[in-house]
């Protein structure tokens, strides 16, 4: 038992176990066209890990044996993959709900430029990173010129619906520029909302405040810094007994690019396949082993209960 479930028995008297399938979370590939500071995935353009159609396909079958189950697609870039279009036409054809996580960036890359009017067409509901609302603090995390480039991707969207009072959803997502938690999630949504619109005339539906994850480039750029301890430190002595319930791993379930099962994403990253005598390949799928799984978790976890909480939905509590 580690320090992370040694805290989940104290709160809820067992390990952290799942309660159901409610979403599916697909990780098309690690290729993207940044390559940001705070990326678990250490994403990049180099990056040549793509999920095969055959593998997609293996998550259609999967998908079968769930009712109403969702769809988050993630990468580094899924739009960057060369089955997208096909994956999501296939999932909205069979009545999922999907959503899709975007960096805007990759949405004015050469050949992506009617990109937005499939997703709008197709019903998409898009998160959205934008860690700032400020130019500077997010050309600092994302690279130069990655906040006007996100600016124009906002603009476009918002033209032909997104993030209006009437259209589909365009969720923003914050991270932390540095070692701290995110600040209160509604107050940090007013300011996003009057500095966007003031300054660029750009709407969106909601902010989703995310806690960085000490595990790929953030975790390097912590080591480097020497403030590893301290960090770790912080998400430890602020843990939250009342996000465990909410906690995405228990609701979810992650597939990597090569068809591995994971709990999450981070675990993903850290190359963490699910455990405890539940199936760790698609080809293996069984849902109800899956949906009553014990959680594998490690010392990254505490950033997730720690404050106010965080997932891939937002804060927790």
């Amino acid at each position: 038992m580690n320090d992370f479930d040694t805290h989940i028995a104290e709160c809820c008297g067992h390990g952290l176990l799942s309660e159901e399938i409610a979403t599916i979370q697909v990780n098309l590939g690690f290729m993207c066209n940044q390559r940001c500071r705070h990326c678990h995935l250490s994403a990049s353009p180099e990056r040549t890990e793509i999920m095969t159609w055959e593998t997609m396909s293996g998550v259609l079958c999967a998908a079968q044996e769930l009712e109403c189950v969702r769809f988050d697609l993630t990468g580094g870039a899924p739009e960057l993959n060369p089955h997208f279009r096909r994956f999501v036409a296939e999932l909205r054809g069979r009545g999922h709900d999907v959503q899709v996580r975007t960096n805007l960036t990759v949405l004015l890359e050469r050949g992506m430029e009617d990109l937005p009017v499939f997703l709008h067409e197709k019903g998409m509901r898009l998160a959205a990173s934008l860690p700032c609302y400020l130019e500077e603090n997010v050309n600092a995390q994302r690279g130069a010129g990655v906040y006007s480039r996100s600016i124009e991707a906002l603009r476009r969207l918002n033209a032909i619906g997104y993030g209006t009072a009437s259209g589909l959803q365009l969720n923003l997502v914050y991270n932390p520029a540095g070692p701290f938690l995110p600040p209160e999630q509604s107050g940090l949504e007013h300011d996003y909302r009057a500095a966007l619109w003031e300054q660029h005339g750009v709407e969106f539906s909601n902010l989703l405040t995310i806690t960085n994850m000490p595990i790929g480039r953030f975790m390097a750029d912590l080591e480097g810094s020497r403030e590893a301890a301290r960090y770790l430190a912080l998400l430890k002595e602020s843990f939250n007994c009342r996000t465990v319930e909410a906690l995405m791993c228990r609701h979810q379930l992650s597939v990597g690019w090569d068809g591995t099962l994971h709990d999450c994403d981070f675990n993903l990253a850290l190359g963490w396949p699910v455990d405890h005598g539940a199936p760790r390949l698609l080809r293996d799928f069984d849902v109800e082993v899956l949906r009553r799984r014990r959680i594998v978790t490690g010392e990254h976890c505490f950033g997730c209960t720690a404050g106010a909480g965080s997932s891939c939905g937002g804060a927790l509590a």
